[in-house]
């Protein structure tokens, strides 16, 4: 058995708190951490339903780990009765108190959305749809990575993170109507992260995921809210005008193009998590794909033809031409050199 240590409260919200508490087992090893989200009896539906979904998530990719086989009852300091679940604790908090801190590079923004569509593909596999992503509910767990670096003789400590989707506590499962939507709140989760479908219909679908995604991204480049209101009525009114938050031209191109399919008014043309995994915009750069000289063509292809030009040069000799008026047979030989052609199989093609 390990003994328990309040430590601090992480967050509220509207069904409950999360606290981080302490382990200490008494054989003198290292204490360890959890996050407890705790509700009270009247708010644990909640609670239930989030358990259960991450129960069946539990060790898929990009998915917060919890622990225990079912809800732990309890008495709060006012001798209400309470229930929790154990989640591993994310040492770097949400993505919104990460964004706040740094500006992320490109390579870190198309990791971190590489991560959320793993773990999206995982959700969306079971049935379920999150509901209600935003960056306060990606969770960052600090990584560290060894690394040779031939400049030091010797590893060195690199450091890395893990991106995470936590809070399923408005998650349903794929095509049904939410017990979440109500008269005086038209959308389920969040509205600034919310699609123009599920405000209008109230249905739950995959693809308000991906729209959901599309407005991380965009806030993950900008370090802003998708929409720049705060107004639930007025973003409310903009979705259903047909309008989408506005994508920076600094974004970079595939980037934009990344964002523009997930906020597609058309449903149907997001795809899925998985369509998305193989956007151009999550490519490594070999397989992307290069626009040179107004002409596409991929980057093993440019590499190619660079090893052509390595080969030995050809050389042809030409004689001078005829004399017209007078004999200049000691005139020297002038030298020609043709590089080789570049044979089409070398080429690699782009359809």
């Amino acid at each position: 058995m390990a003994s328990m240590e309040f430590v601090r409260c992480l967050g509220k919200g509207s069904y409950g708190s999360v606290n981080l508490i302490k382990f200490t087992k008494h054989d003198g090893s290292k204490p360890y951490y959890h996050a407890v989200k705790i509700s009270d009896a009247q708010d644990c539906e909640s609670l239930y339903n989030e358990f259960q979904i991450l129960s069946k998530l539990r060790d898929c990719p990009g998915i917060v780990r919890t622990f225990g086989t079912s809800l732990s009852r309890g008495v709060d300091g006012y001798g209400n009765r309470v229930y929790s679940m154990s989640m591993e604790y994310a040492a770097c908090g949400s993505l919104t108190s990460f964004i706040e801190k740094r500006s992320l590079t490109d390579t870190m923004i198309r990791d971190f959305t590489r991560m959320i569509l793993e773990g999206l593909v995982s959700v969306h596999d079971h049935g379920y749809v999150h509901c209600d992503l935003k960056p306060d509910n990606l969770l960052v767990f600090p990584g560290n990575e060894e690394v040779e670096d031939a400049a030091v003789g010797g590893v060195m400590r690199e450091v890395s993170y893990e991106l995470k989707l936590s809070d399923f506590g408005m998650s349903t499962r794929a095509g049904e109507d939410s017990v979440f939507w109500g008269f005086d709140s038209p959308y389920l989760g969040t509205p600034l992260y919310m699609s123009p479908e599920s405000v209008r219909y109230g249905v739950a679908e995959k693809s308000l995921d991906l729209w959901s995604l599309g407005c991380v991204v965009l806030e993950m480049y900008t370090g802003q809210s998708p929409w720049p209101l705060q107004d639930s009525e007025e973003i409310l009114r903009h979705l259903l005008d047909g309008k989408r938050p506005e994508i920076p031209e600094s974004l970079p191109w595939d980037a934009r193009q990344f964002v523009e399919t997930c906020l597609a008014r058309n449903p149907v043309k997001r795809g899925s998590a998985s369509d998305l995994l193989k956007h151009s915009f999550l490519l490594s750069d070999q397989k992307k794909v290069m626009v040179a000289g107004g002409r596409r063509t991929s980057v093993a292809a440019v590499l190619k033809s660079k090893d052509i030009i390595k080969k030995p040069l050809r050389v042809k000799i030409i004689p001078p031409k005829p004399p017209q008026f007078k004999k200049i047979a000691n005139r020297p030989l002038r030298l020609k050199i043709i590089p080789p052609k570049p044979p089409g199989c070398n080429l690699v093609s782009v359809q």
